[in-house]
């Protein structure tokens, strides 16, 4: 753990170049740039919001009388989930896209999920902005309790990272993993407060939804940017935990298997 600590202190400039490297070759040749990493979402909450705003938007508790509050529950559930899924998704085929990198250069490989993970933080963050622009025209604005959406981003962050390591080392020796996750991501963001408040879901399924950790950090963004309340700090405590867990477990697995990666890769 020390040395991937230190190893990572001293490819330092090699992971920020990298980011930034990436965040410009993805739009270099874009009319639009980096604003198609804000317009996708914004489209997609639009559309869910036209759809379902009529029908959700009196289940919201105490905002039966704001017309915007459904477009804003969205914007908010959006925002988390679009940080896990990125991560998520370019994690699982991470190892096996830079497989001859691994194979030909020495360096310390845990630089390669911090890439994608400092690019999405990025990526999120210009969504973060967009979102409070959204938020003005609307005319919403956030209270005090916006000051947790930066600290819930990086938890987000760490559980997506903690997950997308796992599953990339997986996909490496089992190829039907990167097939899977996919159609998971699509069943885990149905399975999460996004377009829909927890109070419609009903009472025999709501301990399952519970079970989810994003469902909780989803909930917490809610209650930050629409609610003006703080998170439930018991819940978050167990998404913490959840969160060091994972992220133990995947840096061992990625520290076991790396030797064997480059064989198989």
């Amino acid at each position: 753990m020390k040395s991937q600590v230190m190893g990572v202190w001293h490819y330092r400039h090699f992971i920020l170049s990298s980011i930034r490297n990436e965040f410009r070759s993805r739009f270099i040749r874009s009319r639009l740039g980096g604003l198609w990493m804000i317009i996708h979402p914004l489209a997609q909450a639009a559309i869910f919001a036209l759809v379902l705003s009529q029908v959700m938007a009196a289940r919201l508790p105490g905002m039966a009388g704001d017309k915007f509050a459904y477009a804003v529950y969205l914007l908010s559930g959006i925002l988390a989930w679009s940080l896990f899924s990125e991560v998520i998704g370019r994690c699982v085929t991470l190892f096996i896209d830079n497989g001859n990198l691994l194979k030909k250069i020495a360096f310390p490989r845990i630089s390669l999920p911090l890439i994608v993970a400092g690019s999405a933080l990025v990526n999120n963050l210009l969504l973060f902005l967009a979102i409070i622009v959204v938020f003005g025209v609307l005319g919403h604005v956030p209270g005090i309790q916006i000051a947790w959406v930066p600290l819930l981003m990086l938890l987000t962050l760490a559980l997506g990272l903690g997950v997308g390591i796992l599953l990339g080392v997986f996909n490496v020796f089992i190829r039907d993993v990167g097939q899977v996750v996919p159609v998971a991501l699509q069943l885990g963001f149905w399975f999460t407060p996004i377009i829909y408040p927890p109070n419609v879901v009903p009472e025999a399924l709501r301990p399952i939804m519970n079970l989810n950790p994003m469902a909780m950090v989803v909930q917490s963004f809610h209650k930050a940017l629409l609610f003006n309340t703080s998170p439930e700090f018991v819940s978050l405590g167990v998404v913490l935990l959840v969160t060091f867990a994972l992220l133990g477990m995947a840096l061992s697995v990625f520290r076991r298997a790396g030797a064997e990666m480059a064989d198989v890769l």
